[in-house]
């Protein structure tokens, strides 16, 4: 018997691990439902999540083909056996669903399912979802109270792992949603007021240009030096814009496309270095990208190297990034005009530390390390 719970407590463990290494609300769905089908040995395996329309926001499942959810059609409504779990809160054990005055009906392509088992994932007093499962695998066998007792443990678990990705992607909504607004705030203060002086400039330059052609002259130059100010800042902008990137690629791919393109637009060498990640921190994530970013401007515009290289390496626990330049180098103390007190908040924002090393001569190495 002891040998028995132990190896029931070990498969219940490696599902909830399993559930726990992702992230995404989706991902999360996806690894509940099938670590809850090998679990309990179930041809079929499902989770809804409901919304508030009387339908579900979510709806995964195991154990069906491509062809079979297409012939099935549109997400189940909250009706049947679904809607009275939603509504009673309560584990369901049943020998055959069917037979249930609860059961209602099944789209004509639906698979026919016999023995069942269903049980809420609770957050609290919230249903969070339902997990059921249909048709054991062994010919003849049915859900045991066993099997009752383990899926509600499984759920109960599978509770924190949700309601934790759905934590994690509110706090990446949130971080968008604010650098969103911090962009929308640069574009007014810098961006606006360049093209409010180009505006000015060319009206003055209009008005000299019989009267006056010198000054009209140097009225047009204005116009030419204010447009590619707004259009180096507005690119700026543009390239600061980006974090959704890190959401579809995650911070190595995201970064490592970035570095492609200034290979590509500048004349010096942009090579990057990765070793794997693990999955990490939102706010670090961008924290680690602007820092970059910035890093390669400074190098790009200012050392005149002709190699720049950045590294992303996990060591111990730690996120280390490094931007090395084999340009012209600066003294220590006059790096106020690139960038520095940006990068050093950015950093310490996320509880990480930035150092910079250089010397005439030299090159310059900008390194931040972030705990994950």
């Amino acid at each position: 018997m002891t040998a028995e719970r132990d190896e029931i407590l070990h498969a219940v463990s490696s599902a909830v691990l399993a559930v726990t290494r992702h992230l995404s609300v989706r991902e999360v769905l996806q690894v509940i439902v099938r670590s809850a089908q090998r679990l309990l040995d179930a041809r079929y395996a499902a989770l809804g999540v409901p919304d508030d329309d009387g339908s579900f926001a979510e709806f995964v499942a195991e154990g069906l083909t491509d062809k079979q959810w297409e012939a099935i059609g549109p997400l189940p409504r909250q009706h049947g056996m679904l809607g009275a779990m939603l509504r009673e809160g309560a584990p369901v054990r049943l020998p055959d669903l069917r037979e249930d005055p609860r059961f209602e009906w099944w789209p004509k392509a639906h698979p026919i399912m016999k023995d069942f088992l269903g049980v809420p994932i609770r957050d609290g007093d919230e249903v969070l979802g339902i997990i059921f499962l249909a048709n054991k695998r062994t010919p003849g066998a049915e859900f045991t109270e066993a099997d009752q007792e383990l899926l509600t443990l499984f759920a109960a678990h599978a509770a924190i792992a949700l309601a934790n990705a759905r934590l994690y992607e509110s706090g990446r909504e949130l971080a968008m949603l604010e650098e969103r607004n911090r962009m929308a705030r640069e574009l007014h203060d810098a961006v606006t007021q360049k093209l409010f002086s180009l505006r000015l400039s060319a009206q003055a330059a209009g008005t000299l240009l019989e009267q006056a052609p010198e000054r009209a002259a140097a009225e047009l130059g204005n116009v030419q030096r204010l447009a590619g100010e707004a259009l180096a800042e507005l690119r700026a902008v543009i390239v600061e814009l980006r974090p959704a990137e890190l959401d579809r690629h995650g911070l190595a791919e995201t970064l490592r496309k970035h570095v492609r393109l200034l290979d590509r637009l500048h004349p010096p060498v942009v090579s990057f270095v990765c070793a794997e990640l693990p999955p990490l921190r939102p706010e670090a994530e961008v924290a680690v990208l602007r820092v970059a970013q910035e890093a390669l401007h400074n190098a790009l515009r200012h050392s005149g190297a002709g190699e720049v290289e950045v590294r992303l390496a996990y060591e111990g626990g730690t996120l280390a990034l490094s931007v090395r330049d084999d340009g012209a180098g600066f003294e220590p103390g006059e790096s106020r005009g690139l960038g520095l007190v940006s990068m050093r908040d950015r950093a310490e924002a996320v509880g990480g530390v930035l150092t910079v090393e250089s010397a005439p001569g030299r090159g310059t190495t900008v390194r931040v390390e972030v705990s994950v």
